[in-house]
């Protein structure tokens, strides 16, 4: 297996920012990611949807963007920064213009954070602000975790609690009954789908980084016993020094 460096903070670049949702964050949950429930899958308030340029159609998923406040009367004091991880997409608007309201219109680079994340560096008043943004390291505790889904003949997982370089490129399958890794197919978001049962076999699973190739191997993630719906932990990718 090939190793590479630690995934490190990467050059500031600037953009735009705007919230969706109430100060409850209700509103970002089921994003397009595929997290669910992003209080229980540990992510919080501290997120944020990717105008589609960003978003990379789905690939930019988990990925940790540290983000301040830029040149604007409504920065807060301090123009102190807030750290998000992406789990949603903020879909075009083609009705309206680019600078007035298809704030996610490609080619355009936007953040839609949750109303939580946003006031952490601006007043919500100001509805868009100007902001510098750069790719951080995701700092996770544990393990990432495999949610497996779908039926005994397509199976559909779910990959969360991502560190490191956070996104995801490609995944890989091995059952104890079958021979080699098998590469599964990106669905939608941090979802890799199979069509092949792995039932009854205790599963493997490797999977590259998307930003800078980092593998790592999660071995013997789920035991022979499995069902759909469960949940199991394994791997990790390397904390930055």
């Amino acid at each position: 297996m090939r190793r590479v460096a630690p995934f490190s903070a990467q050059q500031w670049h600037y953009a735009h920012a705007t919230f969706y949702g109430d100060e409850t964050a209700r509103e970002t949950m089921q994003g397009a990611c595929g997290y669910g429930n992003l209080f229980r899958q540990g992510y919080g308030t501290a997120t944020t949807a990717l105008s589609t340029t960003l978003f990379n159609k789905g690939f930019a998923c988990g990925s940790c963007f540290e983000i301040k406040c830029a040149g604007s009367s409504a920065c807060n004091n301090g123009n102190p920064s807030t750290i998000v991880t992406a789990t949603n997409l903020c879909p075009a608007n083609w009705q309206r213009p680019t600078n007035n309201g298809g704030w996610c219109n490609p080619p355009r680079r936007h953040f839609d954070m949750s109303r939580p994340a946003f006031d952490k560096i601006a007043y919500w008043r100001a509805g868009i602000v100007p902001i510098a943004y750069r790719r951080v390291p995701c700092m996770k505790q544990g393990n990432m975790q495999f949610m497996i889904e779908g039926n005994p003949w397509w199976h559909i997982v779910f990959i969360t609690n991502v560190g490191g370089p956070g996104d995801i490129g490609q995944v890989y399958i091995r059952g104890t009954n079958t021979r080699g890794w098998v590469q599964m197919t990106h669905n939608w978001g941090v979802g890799y789908h199979i069509f092949q049962s792995y039932m009854g076999q205790c599963i493997s699973f490797m999977v590259i980084s998307n930003s800078n190739f980092e593998t790592v191997m999660a071995w013997d993630v789920a035991p022979s016993s499995w069902q759909l719906g469960q949940s199991f932990s394994g791997g990790q990718f390397q904390r930055p020094h």
